[in-house]
């Protein structure tokens, strides 16, 4: 069976650098950090005090002040990503259409928030009277999608994933097998996550995981710098509207892009840490390319995984040169991950959206605090300065914790 072509017609984003596209987008091609001190908690007593909280989002315009109080922070990240890219694609969903339709959100930790109040409530009175029953809908991943397909009428397949930090780059791609082979002619899709909070800040904290740099909030996502020191958490959403081409075109969409690749792999090493030679993520990006039909050398340009993590640098530094051979030389490899922090579960659907607004403008995003590279990171890293580029094809890269990978490409239309 022949796949159908699948195009981006709609985009939106909740992000530490902005709460809609174009003032992210700008934050990013301008290199401006989102990363600052928390204040949705007292840190006094966390080893990390700063992350990339989301700031100002007016609610108003998408859900209701009743219908916010019963969802999770993560939950009202996603629903406003989801509007937004609704509204951008401007697909008008009719009755008749409407099983044709579908949506897939994912979230890495779901509502952790939500848990920590619920369980502090509970232990007021160890009463389960205390518990809200609004706190199952308010707090369970699969919710983002629920609510968006009421909003839309979306019939269709109706779905979410799971898989850490590959988590929205999953949903993309298999929303877009979805529609390639026929299950849909259209697909909302993407992720979200709200994780700087006690529990997530201070459980990725005892793993060490988090960048320390408490005096310098702005400069600690570092990918590749020799002086990295861990990643910094930030929270978000990014949606994408989905469409069959034919379909898109005879509706007279604004198409930002294609989705010609994608690419999935596992592994099976070790719980949180890559093999050194990145096989995994190799395998991956590998997989992505012969999806495409595309060989190493048509890419130029990769939103990489690169976390700012000493390890997971290096080994995706390996898997590109595996994966890419004599080509990864020329290739343009960023991390806006040093702008935004590491949206977890969200990472892979906001850096999608990177990729194909790179496209549209011609723009490979900086890397930005990269002063010196690291031992075994050698690649053109677009150190702390956008680049104006010819750009036809890109690839964004996820890597989650228990071996969890994939790769997205995309094409300029």
């Amino acid at each position: 069976m022949s796949k159908r072509r699948v195009v981006v017609t709609g985009i939106g984003i909740v992000s530490p650098v902005g709460n809609d596209v174009a003032s992210a987008w700008t934050s990013i091609c301008e290199g401006r950090s989102g990363i600052a001190p928390v204040t949705r908690f007292d840190t006094s007593a966390f080893p990390v005090h700063f992350g990339g909280e989301i700031r100002d989002l007016d609610l108003a315009p998408f859900i209701s002040p009743k219908e916010a109080r019963r969802m999770d922070a993560f939950m009202q990240y996603g629903v406003v990503a989801g509007m937004q890219a609704m509204r951008d694609s401007g697909l008008e969903v009719t009755p008749a259409q409407s099983d044709r339709v579908g949506v897939l959100m994912g979230s890495g930790m779901g509502g952790l928030e939500s848990i920590e109040d619920t369980y502090d409530k509970f232990l007021e009175t160890h009463s389960p009277k205390k518990v809200s029953p609004f706190f199952i809908p308010g707090s369970i991943i699969n919710l983002v999608s629920g609510h968006l397909s009421m909003a839309f009428n979306l019939t269709g397949p109706n779905l979410a994933v799971a898989t850490a930090c590959t988590t929205s780059t999953h949903a993309i791609g298999l929303a877009t097998r979805l529609i390639q082979y026929g299950e849909a002619d259209a697909m909302l899709a993407g992720g979200s996550e709200m994780a700087t909070c006690v529990t997530g800040v201070s459980g990725f904290a005892q793993a060490r995981a988090l960048s320390l740099r408490n005096d310098d909030p702005a400069g600690a996502s570092r990918p590749w710098d020799k002086d990295r020191d861990g990643f910094v958490m930030g929270d978000g959403a990014g949606a994408m509207v989905l469409e069959e081409y034919e379909s898109a075109r005879a509706r007279g969409a604004n198409i930002y892009a294609e989705v010609t690749g994608f690419g999935m792999s596992g592994d099976a090493y070790h719980v949180t840490a890559p093999t050194e030679d990145g096989e995994g993520a190799r395998k991956a990006m590998t997989k992505a390319l012969s999806d495409a039909r595309l060989n190493a050398d048509e890419i130029q340009y990769v939103n990489a995984h690169a976390t700012s993590t000493e390890l997971g640098d290096r080994a995706e530094t390996t898997a590109i040169r595996r994966a890419f051979g004599a080509a990864a030389d020329r290739l343009a490899v960023s991390s806006t991950k040093s702008m935004t922090g590491h949206l977890l579960g969200a990472a892979g659907a906001v850096e999608a959206i990177f990729c194909v607004l790179a496209l549209r403008d011609q723009i490979a995003p900086p890397t930005i605090n990269l002063h010196q590279p690291g031992e075994g990171c050698d690649l053109d890293y677009v150190p702390n300065i956008a680049r104006r580029m010819p750009l036809q094809n890109a690839l964004s890269n996820s890597f989650g914790f228990g071996g969890t990978n994939g790769s997205l490409i995309f094409r300029r239309v």
